[in-house]
């Protein structure tokens, strides 16, 4: 693998680059970063956070998980966000 020098642009050029990102469907706004929300541990680009469950009902979520075929993570998660849409 060959070594390159960094392509050096002109700052129209770095604007015009900047200006056909964000105007993307896709783009991220900025204003969405300064609104990230904080608590729990940060993994990746999700949060962990600890729960406490009742021995009985966390049977019950890993028997559903596994005949699903997903991880109780996946389970817990697609029930709130089923949950949170209505």
């Amino acid at each position: 693998m060959a070594i390159h020098k960094k392509i050096k642009f002109n700052q129209s050029q770095e604007d015009a680059a900047a200006a056909f990102l964000t105007a993307a469907p896709d783009a991220k706004l900025e204003s969405n970063k300064s609104k990230t929300y904080e608590k729990g541990i940060a993994k990746g680009h999700k949060r962990q956070v600890s729960i406490t469950i009742a021995p009985e009902l966390l049977r019950k979520v890993d028997e559903r998980a596994e005949a699903m075929g997903m991880g109780r993570s996946a389970l817990i998660s697609m029930a709130l966000y089923s949950i949170l849409k209505k």
